[in-house]
């Protein structure tokens, strides 16, 4: 009897496993020229007991009337409305990155974890793919000395590349390198086409819809 083909419903572990990679690819120059534009002060992550050392964000996509530098880095689960921060208005290829994602975007941040910085296995609460949710990582900057586990095993994650993470799940990061690790995440809203997308990864396919290079 053979395997049963993936259902339709998107929480098929089937169809979602804890980590992978998009078929999409993004330019590691480009990224890190828009870092150096961006610019911009760096809001110490608002769970502080969740890491040891310098563990940073800036808002590209912050909940709608939020000022308060706190409050625009907080990925609210029940926020539904965002918008675009003048961060990413002086981000051109990240606004090209996120044009990428055929979907509606909740939350996107830069996260910066400087060297020598932790952050505590910990678990994100509705962040996976059959919740509706899904987190997209873009690595900007990395070093070979970057350990992030997800689920007791390494994820390595090239600059430029594209990553769903099922964060729901146990999770940590250590950046043993001497440079930042620079992280673009983006929250997703899951419909048809991110998961036609994610179904095409799986299966080991080519890119679905417009690429974005």
């Amino acid at each position: 009897m053979g395997t049963p083909e993936p259902t339709d419903s998107p929480d098929d572990p089937r169809v979602v496993p804890d980590r992978l990679r998009l078929p999409f690819t993004f330019d590691p120059v480009r990224l890190a020229e828009d870092l150096a534009t961006v610019g911009g002060t760096w809001t110490p992550h608002y769970v502080p007991q969740n890491y040891v050392g310098d563990w940073g964000v800036i808002p590209l996509r912050a909940p709608a009337g939020e000022t308060h530098p706190i409050r625009m880095i907080y990925s609210d689960p029940t926020q539904q409305t965002f918008v675009d921060t003048a961060a990413l208005r002086a981000a051109p290829y990240y606004r090209e990155v996120l044009a990428a994602f055929q979907t509606t975007l909740f939350a996107a941040r830069l996260m910066r974890l400087a060297p020598g910085s932790v952050i505590k296995e910990h678990t994100d609460v509705g962040l996976e793919f059959g919740e509706g949710v899904a987190r997209v990582h873009v690595p900007v900057l990395t070093n070979p000395d970057v350990e992030f586990d997800l689920n007791g095993s390494r994820v390595i994650m090239p600059a430029g590349s594209c990553w769903y993470l099922r964060l729901s799940d146990p999770h940590r990061v250590a950046n043993r390198g001497a440079t930042d690790r620079v992280h673009l995440v983006v929250d997703l809203k899951v419909n048809g086409w991110l998961t036609k997308v994610v179904r095409s990864a799986v299966s080991g396919q080519r890119e679905v819809g417009p690429a974005r290079t």
